[in-house]
């Protein structure tokens, strides 16, 4: 059907869907490597298969005479746009193809409205391949409605304007409904779906990822694939969001013995695997996990020395010794390891490249604890929060750092690392339920604003999780008030988007509202 042709090994070239997967296989690829050679072949291919697409595409008009092929047809299309904008994205530097690359996604967006309104109209018969259109359907329209949602909202309102809007509630509903009715998009709308619910809402929201229905959505597949890299992983991440970290270890062991072609989920696990021993304070096996990162992966060469920097940081001399590497000659590599994809550096490596150089100088001071401070960065205090062992430990280090840090003479970054600890101390005694004590230390950091030098980024995150911390409490309008000013006062500072995504999250949740805008309108 839609354009496949008899000779199997000719499919690709010919069939719209076949095309499609290998594309999105090599897509897959190409977005675990950020390999140059990957992105390009992806990128290859996937206009090859828009170009079948567009071969099985209504010739006149938009109107609402369709057959099913040219129905299929521009889902099949909007569904390479879409792909195609995000390797744009990766591909090139220039602002000529991040204008390309927009384009594409609004492109992508009108197409999915537009089919949207097809699907729902009185007008609109079901042919013998309807279950993949409404697949195909449901997936775009969710993904954009979900993604667009979670977005800040000075982004959501520039995005408002050009005419994007977006409904978290709508768009879980719509991937929902797409996972559950075994068409070609179902396996897409359930990954996209764990996803989020292990990583978005995880890292970009307050730490609490919906874990029953991660657990709900991958059991069938685990159990059909037990040996399944991929179900594998996803079963690692939910055992970590649980605080179950030797659940998650051997789960992500398992997807690293499971097979050997895909280096990529092997490092995906090596990450995770990272984060497991730094919430058991076990930093030699985190610094082994980091070494092999940035040995095998390219996505962050800076960031993954840093950490094999911050891991030797909390051990002694002597221990550093069986590493050959000491951590102030690591950290003084890592601005020389600077990369950029798509015209920018990442985060993240922005952010341990202005930590790291400190050290460069000609009698550096020494970060306070380094894998602690990243952990902050990574939501892992909600991983550890769920273990009052490890929280436990994780304050009795920062009471160390401490104590070190009184014993030395005072610099000119004092106040910072300072409010650093004071940060995720606060953090480490909110979990504890030592509610008073953590605003005590939440408010130390602002009292200190103008005093510190370059953490500018703690302020706002101090008032995010104070503001966190009152909710807990149900002081709501005090929870608001923290947040709009986290969210209003500040800007320029390190992870500044990440900060903002959190800030939009907790915003949804102090006002008990789940969504932002309407969901897809129809067209008219």
């Amino acid at each position: 059907m839609c354009g496949a042709s008899s000779n199997g090994n000719e499919k690709t070239k010919d069939s719209m869907y076949h095309a499609l997967t290998y594309a999105t296989i090599l897509e897959m690829q190409a977005m675990m490597t950020f390999e140059p050679q990957h992105i390009l072949a992806a990128g290859t291919t996937m206009k090859e298969a828009q170009a079948i697409c567009q071969r099985h595409r209504k010739k006149s008009s938009f109107s609402k005479n369709f057959t099913e092929e040219e129905l299929h047809a521009e889902v099949c299309y909007a569904e390479c746009l879409l792909q195609r904008a995000a390797l744009t994205f990766l591909q090139d530097e220039n602002m000529i193809s991040f204008i390309k690359g927009g384009i594409k996604v609004r492109n992508s967006y009108q197409t999915y409205k537009e089919l949207h309104t097809v699907l729902n109209s009185s007008a609109y018969s079901q042919g013998h391949n309807h279950g993949h259109f409404e697949g195909g359907v449901k997936l775009g329209v969710g993904a954009f409605n979900l993604m667009i949602s979670m977005l800040p909202t000075r982004t959501l309102k520039l995005l408002e304007f050009v005419g994007f809007s977006g409904n978290k509630d709508f768009g879980l509903q719509q991937l929902q409904e797409g996972s559950k009715e075994g068409t070609f998009r179902s396996f897409l709308c359930n990954m996209l779906l764990l996803c989020y619910h292990t990583f978005m809402s995880f890292i970009l929201g307050t730490g609490e990822g919906d874990v029953h229905d991660a657990e709900k959505l991958l059991q069938p597949y685990l159990q059909k694939y037990p040996k399944g890299s991929i179900f594998l992983f996803f079963a690692g991440r939910i055992e970590e969001m649980k605080g179950n970290l030797d659940a998650a270890i051997t789960r992500f062991q398992e997807c690293c013995e499971a097979q050997q072609q895909w280096k990529e989920f092997h490092h995906m696990c090596y990450w995770e695997l990272m984060w497991c021993f730094t919430y058991k304070k076990h930093f030699k096996m985190a610094y082994f996990y980091a070494d092999l990162l940035s040995k095998e992966n390219c996505w962050s060469k800076a960031t993954y020395m840093y950490m094999k920097a911050a891991y030797l940081s909390m051990l002694t001399a002597d221990d550093c010794l069986t590493f050959g590497e000491t951590a102030f000659t690591l950290f003084r590599q890592v601005p020389g390891l600077k990369q950029k994809i798509a015209g920018k550096s990442l985060p993240t490596e922005k952010f341990a490249i202005r930590k790291a150089r400190r050290y460069l100088a000609e009698n550096p001071i020494p970060l306070p604890a380094p894998p602690l401070e990243m952990m902050y960065i990574w939501n892992g205090y909600t991983v550890i929060g769920k273990h009052k062992d490890l929280t436990e430990g994780m304050l009795k280090t920062l009471d160390e750092a401490q104590k070190k840090l009184d014993s030395c003479p005072r610099t000119d970054l004092s106040i910072d690392d300072q409010c650093l600890l004071s940060l995720l101390k606060g953090l480490c005694l909110k979990h504890l339920g030592h509610q008073e004590e953590a605003e005590h230390y939440f408010t130390l950091v602002l009292c200190n604003e103008t005093q510190i030098k370059y953490d500018h980024y703690l302020v706002p995150n101090a008032l995010l999780e104070h503001g966190l911390l009152c909710l807990e409490q149900g002081r709501r309008d005090e929870a608001i008030k923290l947040l709009e000013a986290a969210k209003q006062n500040y800007k320029n500072y390190s992870m500044e988007s990440r900060t903002h995504f959190r800030i939009q999250a907790a915003l949804h949740k102090a006002r008990g509202t789940r969504e932002n805008g309407t969901h897809v309108p129809a067209s008219p």
